[in-house]
C-alpha cells in the first residue's frame, strides 16, 4: 500500500469505545471527552488504520484516498 489516506472520525457517531486507539495507537487518540480523533488527517495507507476503521463498532471512521477522494472505508456500495 503506497497510497495516502485522508482519515476522519465522525464525532457525532463515535461512542469512545477506544478500539481504534488500541488497534492503531499511533494513528488514533481519545480526548478527555473519550472521543476519537486521528493523530494526522492524512497518513500513509496502513493495514492498522483500515483494521481500526473496520473494527469500529459504530463505523465512525471514514477513510478516503487523499488524492482522488475515493472511499476506502466504508466501501461504496
Amino acid at each position: 500500500m503506497g497510497d495516502r489516506w485522508q482519515v476522519e472520525v465522525d464525532r457525532g457517531v463515535c461512542i469512545g469505545s477506544g478500539l481504534c486507539a488500541s488497534t492503531a495507537p499511533g494513528d488514533f487518540r481519545l480526548d478527555s471527552a473519550r472521543q476519537s480523533h486521528p493523530v494526522a488527517g492524512v497518513t500513509d495507507a496502513r493495514e492498522a488504520v483500515l483494521a481500526a476503521a473496520e473494527g469500529c463498532p459504530v463505523e465512525a471512521i471514514l477513510i478516503t484516498e487523499a488524492d482522488s477522494g475515493e472511499s476506502v472505508f466504508p466501501p461504496e456500495e
